[in-house]
């Protein structure tokens, strides 16, 4: 039995609620279990026992199903309810935080403007700096709110990435980190050209940001079935098994300064498109899958 539960790596509170069973003759049911599978994906799964006789023995019988499709569908259910939930905060609220800020910078420029105030110029310009930057991020918080995209327009996937490899391949070498990128033939799908590029620029930051310099990023599209597939890997650490399931939700970030808007808005744009992203994370790197219909 130890040699099972190596195998399988499972948490030790898990390990040690086996071995309790096992001295108590108890059994345990459905009990939720975290694996990590070969590629350093992780699967989840719900773990019973039950003791039977094995050539006169009486052993421990461990079997463990593997929910993670239903777990992830549940996740995914209650990551839209709040994501809902913040579109409606933001639709309501968003607006009318921006028009006392609109005002106060319009002051702000014009008391700059005056030569009473000149030997404030740089408060000034820091002011309205820290002004537009919060700007920029209730603009991100109301781009939640949006349910419906608009103006979709057949696209090639790969075009839409070329447009951009100027901005990413920029990004890459401030960054210090090489930039991989790997493209397959695609067939055209609906896209909001506008909202994609955001999409694969927020993905692609992310990325950047959880790598040392010297890294690697591969960037890859390629045809699944009927899906397509862009996926944005790193070589970063990876995230912690705590957020995993916590993923798009708005103002959950993994980074010192970060808000955690980007991978939320990321979420909403793919939700918009009638896509899906999975992620997969290990010790050596996290990949983002953005799973696109072609129908």
């Amino acid at each position: 039995m130890e040699e099972l539960i190596i195998m399988l790596s499972l948490e030790e509170k898990i390990v040690s609620s086996i071995r309790e069973a096992v001295v108590h003759k108890n059994t345990l049911n459905n009990i939720e279990v975290r694996i990590c599978s070969k590629n350093g994906g992780i699967r989840y799964g719900l773990l019973s026992t039950e003791f039977i006789s094995l050539d006169n023995d009486i052993c421990m019988l461990i079997v463990i199903n593997d929910y993670t499709d239903r777990k992830r569908f549940e996740c995914e259910i209650t990551r839209l309810d709040r994501l809902s939930l913040i579109g409606q905060m933001a639709s309501g609220i968003g607006h009318e935080i921006r028009n006392p800020m609109t005002s106060v910078r319009g002051l702000l420029q014009l008391l700059k403007a005056k030569n009473d105030f000149a030997n404030y110029i740089n408060y000034f310009d820091v002011m309205i700096g820290e002004l537009d930057r919060a700007n920029t991020i209730i603009q991100e918080y109301l781009s939640l709110a949006k349910k419906d995209v608009e103006d979709l327009k057949p696209h090639n996937l790969n075009h839409i990435l070329e447009a951009i490899y100027p901005l990413i391949y920029a990004d890459a070498i401030n960054s210090n980190v090489d930039l991989i990128i790997e493209k397959e033939e695609l067939p055209l799908i609906s896209l909001n050209e506008k909202e994609i590029r955001q999409l694969i620029l927020n993905l692609v930051r992310n990325g950047l940001e959880a790598m040392t310099s010297g890294k690697k990023l591969f960037l890859s599209t390629y045809r699944e079935g009927e899906q397509i597939i862009l996926a944005v890997r790193d070589q970063g650490e990876g995230i912690n098994p705590s957020l995993i399931d916590k993923l798009g939700t708005p103002f959950i970030t993994t980074k010192d300064s970060g808000v955690g808007l980007g991978l939320a808005t990321c979420y909403s744009i793919a939700s918009r498109h009638n896509a899906a992203i999975t992620c997969e994370t290990s010790s050596s790197g996290t990949t983002f899958y953005v799973h696109f219909k072609i129908s």
